[in-house]
């Protein structure tokens, strides 16, 4: 999972995608970057690490321009070098940067068919990168001197064509302006925002709406499935579908965990979603045990305090917080060895013991993926003083890997994926445990006001909404997912100290 953002405005984008980029954090911890436009000059700062430690002042000094792009990320399914840090750039045609959140499934063909047929050549293994060249290729079939938007929306089309999976993209075309576009099932969100002065309107795209809210703009709405955005250097909006609507299937997951609670995507708001999430988990908790002995919930921070307090509430139960959160600790999920979420837990949560001592406690999180972390913070509750501790997911079990840019587990670390309730309880080691049920869930997140009928539901059903995930697939994916072949690809990886400043046809490296 990963955080973009593109603006076209009238001033310096610097410091405003730096902004956005922080509130997008929470989407990737991995690495970060930022690309921008002054006339013909392109500027590149990108490393592994957070936002905040990325960009020093001498960094920001030398983004000049105002038309740019950025990226946060955390690693997925073979891309987590410090040489995989988006934006990825190509000279030609115009000078292109691409920053892309999600996963091609047909990415292996596309490399191979982009050296066999086009003689491009691909310097890291990322999907990414491919798909930057992809769109380099469609570009320069046009063979336009100057872009026009219906050159643009030609090529884009060819690119739906070839392109498969799920992804949310922005790019920055040299002279030209910005581009954003969503895959055909709508899975990766895409927002699109608007700034009115006193000199012209000023555009933005963004993962999420809070990156909008933090530096002014206004939310407009969301890029549709299929859809393509073009903002060009005048401050003109184009918009035209370029694919076909297929069923319109955001990730679900986007709501349990992944999106910020303030943020809207797909016209859903997520905080409302695990408002009722909470409501639902409540209704079967009373329907399986009405005559519970819970003395008192307590949710997991961050992401299930919304759930949690519902949960309480509906119940008629005591709602405490008892865990203190170290806040400069990233997500154990995205963290990318099991050895680091492992040593992560104790670090980043401390219990309250007068919130656990002698009662029967409820704890509620937005998932369980690979049971390690939870399994750590049941042993914390007891450590505290627990008589009982019993255990609510607001989320259905997770069994099958995501292959549309979530690094969830391959199958065998997924602590679900063979196991019953039962014996994923007795793993983490709770006294009891129950889950939310998937027609639960989807009818949680779905909501009147929103398009959204369907969700991808792959990692909870193993239903993958673009039919061309086979076993094989998934055979190669686990492969490439293991801890050991991540920690292989981070030692392969470099580092920079300096900006770059890009010209079209030329890279000067630092």
């Amino acid at each position: 999972m990963c955080g973009l953002v593109g603006i076209v405005a009238h001033s310096p984008v610097n410091q405003r995608i730096y902004d956005a980029l922080t509130v997008l954090q929470h989407r990737g911890q991995d690495a970060a970057g930022i690309m921008t436009c002054d006339g013909e000059a392109l500027y590149l700062r990108k490393d592994s690490g957070l936002v905040r430690d990325v960009f020093q002042q001498r960094h920001m000094l030398q983004l000049k321009g105002n038309v740019g792009i950025g990226h946060v990320r955390y690693p997925t399914a073979g891309c987590d070098a410090a040489s995989e840090a988006q934006p990825f750039y190509v000279n030609a045609p115009y000078g292109i940067g691409l920053a892309h959140n999600g996963n091609l499934t047909n990415a292996a063909e596309l490399a191979e068919a982009l050296w066999r047929d086009e003689r491009r050549h691909l310097n890291t293994s990322s999907d990414s990168e491919a798909l930057l060249n992809i769109l380099a290729s469609e570009l320069q079939r046009q063979g336009a001197a100057h872009l026009a938007p219906g050159d643009l929306f030609r090529a884009l089309s060819n690119v739906y064509r070839r392109i498969r999976g799920g992804y949310a993209v922005v790019a920055l075309i040299v002279g030209h302006g910005v581009v954003g576009f969503r895959d055909p099932h709508g899975i990766r969100p895409l927002v699109l925002g608007r700034r009115v002065t006193s000199r012209r309107t000023e555009w933005m795209l963004a993962s999420e709406s809070v990156a909008l809210d933090l530096v002014g703009f206004e939310l407009v709405r969301d890029v549709e499935p299929g859809e393509a955005v073009y903002i060009d250097t005048s401050g003109d909006l184009h918009a035209q579908r370029c694919a076909p609507l297929e069923r319109h299937t955001p990730c679900v997951f986007e709501y349990v965990y992944f999106a910020r609670p303030d943020s809207i995507i797909d016209n859903i708001s997520v905080h409302k979603a695990r408002m009722r999430m909470g409501e639902r988990l409540a209704a079967k908790i009373r329907r399986l045990r009405p005559d519970n002995d819970i003395d008192v919930v307590i949710p997991i921070p961050d992401t299930s305090r919304t759930s949690a307090m519902q949960l309480a509430l509906d119940l008629g139960l005591e709602y405490r917080e008892g865990f203190v959160k170290n806040r400069y600790i990233g997500r154990t999920f995205i963290m990318p060895g099991q050895e680091e979420r492992q040593k992560s837990v104790r670090s980043k949560l401390n219990a309250i013991p007068l919130e656990f001592r002698g009662r029967n406690v409820l704890l509620v999180d937005d998932s369980i993926v690979r049971g390690t972390t939870s399994a750590q913070i049941i042993e914390l509750a007891r450590e505290a003083g627990a008589a009982k501790v019993y255990f609510a997911s607001a989320a259905p079990p997770v069994r099958y890997p995501n292959v549309y840019g979530i690094d969830m587990a391959a199958s065998a670390e997924l602590v679900a994926a063979g196991r019953t309730d039962e014996e994923v309880a007795a793993f983490i080691g709770a006294d009891w445990l129950v889950y939310q049920d998937l027609e639960d869930l989807v009818g949680a997140v779905r909501h009147d006001k929103a398009k959204v009928q369907d969700f991808d539901t792959s990692c909870f059903s193993g239903e993958y909404v673009t039919g061309d995930v086979t076993p094989d697939y998934l055979a190669a994916l686990e492969t490439r997912r293991s801890d050991d072949a991540k920690a292989r690809r981070r030692n392969d990886g470099g580092d920079s100290e300096h900006a770059e400043r890009l010209k079209p046809r030329a890279v000067r490296a630092v």
